[in-house]
């Protein structure tokens, strides 16, 4: 559209100094009055033909058959750059549209995010800068395009349809973000991704606080409620400011300390071991906050003596590089 708008201006442009070339030339050399002028200048340029406003004379002829060619001229290099340009945007569009189609298809264990309002926007760009594949799908095109331009991927379609479901690769998918406008919407979205998806991890937004049990019915594995959460968090910050802004730094990437979960491979070196044993504190430097055993069970501030099974997570708390060290420690072990 911006091409467009340029372009046109370029060529109002070029007429408008076409028409102010035939003007003063009328005015010079027939003596015609400013809108004689004009209006003789618009008539040639648009090869209208009324008809002379006044008889000319012969230097005027000479002049007008000069002025003639050049309005023709622009006239026809106006509606020239006006068809390419519209050709042009078509093409476009339609090739943006082919290659959107086949990045989705293309796409796998990816995230999707449906709805691309405040919520929405937000966790799609946390996805995107962990750097891991995302699509959002919305039903305002305008949305979508302001996703696109942002760095994400972005469909159009209404999210509580299988169709467009299918259309993003859901059956491909690892996980799905429901952040419609209505708990209604949102809780639909939840049912029908399950069916599409059964091992789809779902987290869902709700805003009313008695929906959060019904999302979970569903099949929503996480449910936030963005207002209790805000309120939580607006006390905490009042009580415990400290407190708050560490997490802020450690989970919102403002420094290069982070907190990540790490899962214990089946043939990783951990198994079996014990956090004594395998040392990670001093040989790699990061801080076990937690352990999520395959079970379910969570242990909060494990102590040195716990020992580590297959399926595990750990929730380690360091910088970049030594998270990944981390990772690699609980892949599975090298032949």
């Amino acid at each position: 559209m911006e091409i467009l708008l340029r372009r046109l201006a370029l060529v109002v442009c070029a007429i408008a100094i076409a028409v102010a070339i035939g003007s003063t030339g009328y005015i010079l050399i027939e003596g015609y009055t400013p809108l004689e002028a004009i209006y003789m200048s618009l008539m040639t340029v648009t090869t209208v033909g009324y008809g002379e406003v006044r008889k000319l004379s012969d230097a005027g002829r000479i002049f007008n058959s000069f002025f003639m060619l050049l309005g023709a001229s622009t006239l026809f290099l106006a509606i020239g750059v006006v068809t390419q340009t519209v050709i042009e945007l078509e093409f476009s569009h339609y090739f943006s549209k082919r290659r959107t189609k086949r990045m989705i298809e293309n796409l796998k264990d990816h995230y999707i995010v449906c709805g691309y309002g405040r919520v929405g926007r937000n966790a799609a760009q946390e996805l995107h800068r962990e750097g891991v594949p995302v699509i959002v799908l919305e039903r305002n095109e305008a949305k979508v395009e302001s996703a696109m331009h942002s760095g994400l991927l972005g469909a159009l379609g209404d999210a509580t349809l299988d169709s467009n479901l299918r259309g993003v690769g859901i059956d491909r998918a690892i996980g799905l973000i429901a952040a419609l406008a209505s708990d209604a919407d949102n809780l639909f979205l939840v049912l029908s991704a399950k069916t599409l998806n059964a091992k789809l991890k779902i987290s869902a937004r709700v805003l009313e606080e008695e929906a959060e049990s019904k999302m979970r019915r569903a099949g929503a594995d996480t449910v936030l409620a963005p207002y209790s959460i805000t309120g939580a968090r607006l006390a905490q910050a009042i009580l415990r400011p400290h407190v708050v802004q560490f997490l802020d730094f450690a989970t919102i990437g403002l420094t290069d300390v982070g907190i990540e979960q790490v899962a214990v491979n089946q043939d990783s070196v951990c198994v079996k071991r014990s956090l004594a044993d395998l040392q990670i504190r001093r040989e790699i430097g990061v801080i076990i906050l937690g352990i999520r055993r395959a079970s379910g069970e969570m242990l909060f501030n494990p102590d040195a003596t716990v020992s580590l099974d297959a399926g595990d997570h750990l929730i380690a708390m360091g910088n970049h590089e030594q998270l990944q060290r981390l990772e690699r420690l609980a892949q599975p072990r090298r032949a």
